[in-house]
C-alpha cells in the first residue's frame, strides 16, 4: 500500500485522446501538452523507430523503401499493435519530458493513464488499447468511450438526468451518442469520418482530372476548400500538384470550393443520416430535452465548413461546433483524470 502510494505521488497522470489521426496527450495539472499525427516511420529490417508525429508525417509519399511510414490507428482501433505500442510509448515518454523537464530515464514513474477509445470498441480491441499503454510503462489503465469524453470536453453536464446530442467526427469513425446520468444511452457509431472525406477527394481528382494526389495533400484541400453547405464568398480555387496518370508527369490543375463539396456529399451524407437515426432511436424524454439543448459537434470533422447548417436543416434542431473541437477528447479525459469520482463514473471495463 505505501509503495502504491509512493507511486501515486511520484507519477505523471495522462489523458490520452488516441485517435486515428492525431493524438493528444494531458497532463495532470498542466493541460494538453502534445498534440501529434497518429503516424510512425520505422525501419524495415529491424523495426527501429525513425520518426513519429509530425516527423513522420512528413515522411508520407515520400520514404524510400526501407522505411515504413504506417497509421497503426484504422477507423479509431488498432491495427498494428508491435507500432502502436511504440508509438504510445514515444507519447507517453514526450509527454513526461515536457511536464517534467527531465530528459532521461522515468525513475519510480510510472503513470495512470486515462484513454479515450470509440465507443464500438470489440473487448478484444480494449485490451489491445489497455496492453499497449501497459507495454508503454503505463501503471494503471482507464477506458473512456470517446463520445462521452467528448461531452465531457465540451462542458455539457452529462452528469444530470438530461439528453445531450453529442456528434464526435474523428479522422476514422464518426460517432452520435445520446448521453445522460453520465452514460451513454444510445450510440450509432459509423467509420466514416475524415480519412473517407480525404479518399473522396483522391478519387475525385482521379476521375475527374486523370491526376493522382496523396492523402496529405487531399487533407490541404480539404482544409482550404472543404465545406457541407455553400457558403457566403464563394467560389474559391485552389492550385492542386500531382502526377498525370496519362502520360505519369507532373501536372497542374485548378479546382474550385464547389467541386470539392460535391466530392464531400456522400461521407457527410452517410453522417447526416447516422445522426437522424440516432434520433429516431432516442427514448422520446430525452428527445424532448435534446429539442432544447440542441446537437453539439466535436472532433476534427467538426470543422468542415457549412457542416452545422447542413445538420440544422436536415434535423430542425439548434447545431453548435464546440469551443476548439479538435481537443473536446482531450480535455474531456483530462478531466476525468482529475476528478476520481467522475471517472468511476464513466470509465468503461477493459
Amino acid at each position: 500500500m505505501l509503495a502504491d502510494h509512493l507511486l501515486e505521488l511520484f507519477s505523471t497522470d495522462l489523458g490520452i485522446d488516441l485517435g486515428t489521426a492525431n493524438t493528444l496527450v494531458f497532463v495532470r495539472n498542466r493541460g494538453i501538452v502534445l498534440n501529434e499525427p497518429s503516424i510512425i516511420a520505422v525501419r524495415r529490417t529491424d523495426g527501429a523507430v525513425i520518426g513519429v508525429g509530425r516527423e513522420a508525417k512528413a515522411m508520407l509519399g515520400r520514404a524510400p523503401e526501407n522505411i515504413r511510414v504506417i497509421r497503426p490507428l484504422k477507423d479509431g482501433v488498432i491495427a498494428d499493435f508491435d507500432t502502436t505500442q511504440k508509438m504510445l510509448r514515444y507519447f507517453i515518454l514526450a509527454a513526461r519530458r515536457i511536464s517534467t523537464g527531465r530528459r532521461r530515464g522515468w525513475g519510480v514513474e510510472r503513470p495512470r493513464v486515462v484513454i479515450g477509445v470509440p465507443s464500438g470498441i470489440t473487448q478484444v480491441e480494449k485490451r489491445a488499447v489497455r496492453d499497449a499503454a501497459l507495454q508503454a510503462r503505463a501503471h494503471e489503465v482507464y477506458l473512456i468511450e470517446e463520445p462521452t469524453a467528448a461531452a465531457i470536453g465540451a462542458g455539457l453536464p452529462i452528469h444530470e438526468p438530461g439528453g445531450h446530442l453529442i456528434v464526435d467526427i474523428g479522422g476514422g469513425t464518426t460517432e452520435v451518442a445520446v448521453i445522460s446520468l453520465s452514460g451513454t444511452v444510445y450510440c450509432n457509431s459509423v467509420r466514416i469520418a475524415g480519412d473517407e472525406m480525404d479518399e473522396a477527394i483522391i478519387q475525385h481528382i482521379r476521375k475527374h482530372y486523370r491526376l493522382l494526389v496523396g492523402e496529405r495533400r487531399a487533407e490541404e484541400i480539404k482544409i482550404a476548400l472543404g465545406s457541407a453547405h455553400p457558403l457566403p464568398g464563394e467560389p474559391r480555387t485552389m492550385e492542386v500538384k500531382g502526377r498525370d496518370l496519362v502520360d505519369g508527369m507532373p501536372k497542374t490543375i485548378i479546382i474550385t470550393a464547389e467541386e470539392i463539396r460535391e466530392a464531400l456529399r456522400e461521407p457527410v451524407m452517410t453522417i447526416v443520416e447516422a445522426v437522424r437515426t440516432c434520433l429516431e432511436q432516442t427514448p422520446p424524454e430525452l428527445a424532448a430535452d435534446i429539442v432544447e439543448t440542441g446537437i453539439v459537434l466535436t472532433g476534427g470533422g467538426a470543422l468542415l465548413r457549412g457542416l452545422d447548417r447542413l445538420l440544422q436543416q436536415a434535423t430542425h434542431l439548434p447545431v453548435r461546433v464546440a469551443e476548439d473541437p479538435l481537443s473536446c477528447a482531450a480535455r474531456g479525459v483530462g478531466k476525468a483524470l482529475d476528478d476520481l469520482e467522475l471517472l468511476k463514473k464513466v470509465a468503461i471495463p477493459a
